[in-house]
């Protein structure tokens, strides 16, 4: 088995091409970490081939472990919604937001202090597991405020009451601060811009403590409840999933069925840039190609060659040779990386996207 450039391929001047394997993901890494919304489902509904390639992955030995920022719901839950999609699932196999801003919170408040909470079930169930009290007012004198994304339906006074306590001085803390969530009908507001109202309420003068990814305690709660040995972080966006997986030093697939797309990914910072890309979880069953830098910085993965002339990407495929659309994406990719170094790409895109058809 071989993984070759698992980590990206670096110079001193910061320079980074997209990863390769000789082997499908689901061989070379034992486990693999898959946030929810935007890769497994959208809106309650099952991605296109998601549920078929997870069943495929897991067959083949692949652990299969489900890390979301979304602190809504409890594990088993989420653990019930994915098995009714098809893709078997048990409460061990989720890791939540919910569950790493509880434990970062129980390690700095006394045993069994009441804690205020602004959100949902999930993130009550996970502070009791902790060992703390969930409460609804903040007259009841908590030890801490903490926010998790409660749905459409969280009621506005919840938002008053996180005010009232953080103005208070109350220890402010939140499960992440994604200011977007994906779903069926588009993308909607997340947990983060709900911090954004209670921090403009409370007069901009305190900070929340965050746990959910990219930060460090998500990751930390992560590897203690999957005991994952070589993990693959999975996700859709570039700033957390993919810079959650910078942080903790692993490695990272990112599909293009949620919040990001190509335009974007080209124009990402080392910290966002994943070591794979593929279209959706089939990616998960097949290796990935090799990108190679040549002479003149043009870039070549697969029939496509990529470089970066006159503040514009081109990207040109052999026309005797069958041209994978998403190698043409790692030969963008390769030769905007290649160019920003540790900066961003600010060559024009347009024309290379809409001959891949982004």
């Amino acid at each position: 088995m071989t993984v070759r450039n698992g980590q990206g391929q670096h110079d001193g001047g910061g320079r980074r091409l997209p990863g390769s394997s000789a082997v499908a993901l689901s061989a070379a890494y034992d486990t693999a970490l898959l946030d929810l919304d935007g890769v497994v489902y959208a809106g309650g509904e099952a991605i296109p081939y998601a549920v078929e390639a997870l069943g495929v992955a897991r067959e083949g030995g692949m652990h299969l472990a489900y890390v979301t920022n979304n602190a809504l719901r409890t594990p088993e839950e989420v653990a019930t919604h994915l098995t009714d999609l098809g893709v078997p699932a048990v409460a061990g196999d989720v890791v939540t937001s919910a569950q790493a801003v509880a434990r970062l919170i129980a390690e700095e408040v006394p045993p069994g202090s009441r804690v205020l909470v602004v959100g949902g079930e999930g993130l009550r169930v996970a502070l009791r597991e902790r060992g703390l009290v969930p409460v609804e007012s903040a007259d009841f004198e908590p030890a801490a405020v903490v926010q998790g994304y409660g749905g459409p339906d969280l009621p506005w006074g919840r938002f008053a009451e996180a005010a009232y306590a953080v103005q208070r001085g109350v220890p402010w803390y939140a499960s992440n601060t994604d200011l977007t969530i994906p779903g069926a009908r588009g993308i909607g507001p997340g947990n983060g811009a709900a911090v954004e109202v209670v921090r403009i309420a409370s007069g901009g003068r305190a900070e929340p403590k965050v746990a959910g990814k990219p930060l460090p305690p998500m990751h930390r709660e992560t590897v203690l409840r999957t005991g994952a040995a070589r993990p693959l972080v999975v996700g859709d966006r570039l700033d957390t999933d993919i810079e959650g997986a910078f942080n903790g030093g692993v490695d990272s697939l990112l599909v293009l069925t949620g919040v990001t797309d190509v335009a974007q990914l080209l124009t990402a910072v080392p910290e966002h840039r994943p070591t794979y890309v593929a279209a959706d979880l089939r990616g998960l069953l097949v290796g990935q190609p090799e990108v190679v830098e040549g002479a003149g910085g043009v870039v070549a993965c697969g029939a496509w060659r990529a470089s970066v002339s006159g503040g514009e990407l081109v990207l040109e495929a052999a026309s005797e040779a069958r041209a994978d659309v998403m190698d043409g994406v790692r030969a963008l990719c390769g030769a905007a990386w290649s160019a920003a170094g540790d900066g961003v790409c600010g060559a024009d895109a347009g024309k290379a996207l809409a001959s891949l058809g982004w």
